[in-house]
């Protein structure tokens, strides 16, 4: 399922839920998509994911009534609020994104609970998280998968709805140039100018910054998926 490719691949999603995974999860199961069973991890958050071909959008939080887990997304807002590049080498990334100027942490295990062939065992995985994110407004990391088959399996991909992948991802700032360039930097690749506002291609998906001007800080706006048919449309978030 994974393999290495020239350009940085795009590994997944994060849709902020905060402390209501429980509640919000029946609206996404109602536009048809099959969601992974609850997992928390070794830092305090927990997921449900939303498994597609070589990525995946992750709900995540924090148990109901607990206090917010981990620091770094304690104060995340609701909604599409994170990137996460995918990584085969954690040490290198680490290395590349600190000569390249950026404050990144040392390289993290994260840890859950995963069903793999009908018995529990851990998914693993090691990520490169930022001391100081490089974009105000847009919280991003790296993630290299030390048991992808434990994420990408064929029952979580079947999607009574037909979802196959993600296609692109839209985001707004007031300046789509720096904001492109600055995510093009982080991503090891080179921005491009495209229908009013810069592209961030990646290898399997583009990330579209467009311009605008009330945009006080960068946002993320919306991410399209692809359907089994060739069908495009964007996830709706319930938030």
């Amino acid at each position: 399922m994974l393999h290495s490719v020239g350009r940085t691949e795009f590994d997944h999603a994060v849709v902020m839920v905060r402390d209501r995974l429980d509640a919000l999860a029946p609206h996404y199961e109602r536009q048809g998509f099959h969601l992974s069973d609850k997992a928390v991890h070794n830092l305090g958050s927990c997921n449900r994911l939303i498994v597609l071909e070589g990525t995946y959008v992750e709900l995540l939080g924090w148990p109901t009534g607990a206090p917010p887990a981990r620091k770094e997304i304690a104060d995340s807002p609701f909604g599409l609020e994170a990137l996460v590049f995918r990584t085969y080498d954690a040490e290198a990334t680490y290395e590349r994104l600190k000569a390249a100027g950026f404050a990144v942490n040392p390289v993290q295990e994260l840890t859950r609970p995963a069903m793999l062939d009908g018995q529990q065992v851990q998914a693993r995985f090691h990520t490169v998280r930022f001391a100081e994110q490089p974009l105000p407004g847009i919280r991003m990391y790296f993630c290299r998968h030390l048991t992808p088959e434990c994420v990408w399996s064929p029952e979580l991909m079947a999607h009574p709805n037909g979802a196959r992948s993600l296609y692109r991802i839209d985001a707004r700032a007031a300046d789509a140039q720096a904001v492109a360039q600055r995510l093009a930097l982080v991503a090891d690749v080179s921005a491009e100018a495209a229908n009013g506002g810069w592209d961030v291609p990646l290898a399997n998906l583009r990330i579209h910054v467009q311009q605008d001007a009330t945009a006080l800080a960068p946002v993320l706006s919306t991410l399209t998926l692809e359907n089994r048919d060739g069908a495009h449309y964007t996830l709706d978030t319930g938030l």
